[in-house]
């Protein structure tokens, strides 16, 4: 591995999955893990999408999580449960170790 993507690691542990800073504790899958919920990225990256369930816009959700924390990138469609609340993946990235990952509220 190139000593850059290890300064990447090091700083996903050390400087962006700081619980003290961005991310908080929460309970996904069942596992406790730090979490970031971005609820303004999400706005941005969902302003001009219409998405409507039962003529209500969806609830989407945004969160960072570290990809040695959370496992396998989860496929579009898989179910998230994130602090008692369902989630379906609607897009999954891996950011060099962080994933980022979209979801709409389940039913």
């Amino acid at each position: 591995m190139s000593a850059f993507k290890e300064q990447i690691l090091k700083d996903i542990d050390d400087v962006f999955a700081d619980t003290d800073e961005f991310f908080e504790e929460h309970i996904v899958n069942g596992r406790k893990m730090p979490v970031m919920v971005d609820g303004n990225e999400n706005a941005e990256r969902t302003k001009f999408q219409k998405v409507y369930h039962e003529g209500n816009k969806a609830k989407k959700l945004l969160i960072y999580v570290k990809a040695s924390d959370f496992g396998r990138l989860p496929a579009h469609g898989s179910r998230i449960i994130i602090d008692s609340s369902e989630f379906l993946v609607s897009d999954a990235i891996n950011e060099a170790g962080m994933y980022s990952i979209t979801m709409e509220a389940s039913g």
